[in-house]
């Protein structure tokens, strides 16, 4: 007996140190930290949009325009002689039509119709319809260039395209209706730059704002229809030109079942960050496993792509999720695809007061200026008179 028990001592002992590895295997692949993957290269790369109503997501790159399915394939799109191309310098974010209707003026964006921004003059927007076809959309004026695009899914702004740029040191924000209207929002805007976002029905009480980075402080910021601005969170990335948030997005419904982030890593020449000209992609399941949600909010870092998670209820939270950085240079927006997409959350109403801000500035400007030529009046009837008459 006792020789059968001396027997099985060391196999008893092989597999509890066996199992003991296993364990430990385990847990250091259960507590690997997410990062970015690269997935396809594209030369030139800074944006990405989509998904199109044929699942494809919309990619600009050098001044051109491309269409990515999910499966890895690029085309060229819009290289027509009526179609897109622009100077590959500037930053051109784009944004896709998702069909909104705009019940203020009573038409509609329609589906697939793709947005370019022309930071340079003429400012304005580019539109390109589904089939390649590129034409004016709007001319905007009162504003230095344009550094941000975003369609309002949500409902405050009305349902309308959302554009940003610099002017005298603050950022504007305009709303844009399916007829090229513009609707002046703030010009008093905190300095913002990037992949715009519009937080969710549910993300607090910042739900139906636009959700903005400034990569020199490092904040995220939100705006609302009204015009006002405040600090949405400290992102606790570190912050500077190239180098502060820049992506962000929120994560759609039915994204915790499965699904892809997909991002632009732009190569930037003499650049800390240099970039590799590539795609880059996390599943949903590595970011499900660290706690980010549905209607969270994911930002990413240009210089380097450390990635944090927000989530918003009574108050706003940031976690980091991807911690570590890396030569990646993350570009425009952050794009999230379901594979299995569910229907939003049902709308906010738009705001009765939209850019109520911006006119009520212009109202005290306007007062100010009639209030000055009453008193130049009154002060040239007095001269006239002379002195000594009443």
């Amino acid at each position: 007996m006792f020789e059968c028990q001396d027997d099985l001592v060391v196999p008893l002992q092989l597999a509890s140190l066996l199992s003991a590895s296993i364990i430990g295997l385990a847990g250091i692949a259960t507590f690997t930290s997410p990062s970015w993957q690269s997935w396809q290269h594209l030369s030139g790369v800074f944006d990405l949009t989509g998904p199109r109503s044929d699942g494809r997501l919309v990619a600009a790159a050098a001044g051109r325009l491309f269409l990515l399915t999910r499966d890895g394939t690029i085309t060229p799109f819009a290289d027509g002689s009526d179609g897109y191309h622009a100077a590959s310098g500037p930053e051109a974010y784009i944004a896709l039509s998702p069909g909104l209707h705009v019940s203020s003026t009573g038409c509609d964006f329609a589906r697939d119709d793709l947005f370019v921004l022309r930071p340079d003059k003429p400012i304005g927007i580019t539109r390109v319809d589904p089939s390649g076809h590129a034409t004016n959309f709007a001319d905007i004026g009162g504003i230095d260039s344009l550094n941000g695009i975003i369609f309002d899914t949500v409902g405050r702004f009305d349902h309308r395209l959302l554009v940003t740029g610099p002017h005298n040191q603050h950022s504007t924000l305009d709303a844009i209706d399916c007829k090229g209207g513009i609707v002046p929002i703030t010009d008093a805007a905190p300095p913002l730059e990037g992949g715009l976002a519009v937080a969710p029905v549910g993300f607090g009480t910042h739900a139906g704002e636009l959700i903005a980075p400034d990569e020199n402080s490092g904040a995220m910021l939100a705006i609302s229809a009204g015009g006002q601005s405040s600090l949405l969170v400290a992102s606790g990335i570190a912050h500077g030109g190239d180098i502060g948030v820049e992506s962000a997005a929120f994560v759609p419904p039915g994204f915790g079942a499965g699904g892809t982030a997909y991002v632009a890593d732009r190569g930037t020449a003499n650049n800390p960050h240099a970039g590799t000209d590539t795609i880059l992609r996390l599943s949903a399941n590595q970011l499900t496993a660290e706690g980010v949600r549905e209607g969270d909010l994911l930002v990413g870092a240009e210089g380097g792509g450390v990635t944090i998670n927000v989530h918003c209820a009574s108050t706003c939270s940031a976690k980091t999720i991807v911690p570590t950085a890396t030569s990646a240079h993350l570009e425009g927006h952050l794009v999230m695809v379901a594979d299995q997409p569910h229907p939003s959350p049902s709308s906010l109403p738009a705001v009765s007061d939209l850019g109520s801000q911006r006119a009520q500035e212009i109202l005290r400007i306007a007062v100010g200026i009639l209030v000055a030529a009453a008193l130049f009046l009154l002060l040239a009837r007095r001269v006239r008179r002379g002195p000594n008459r009443p």
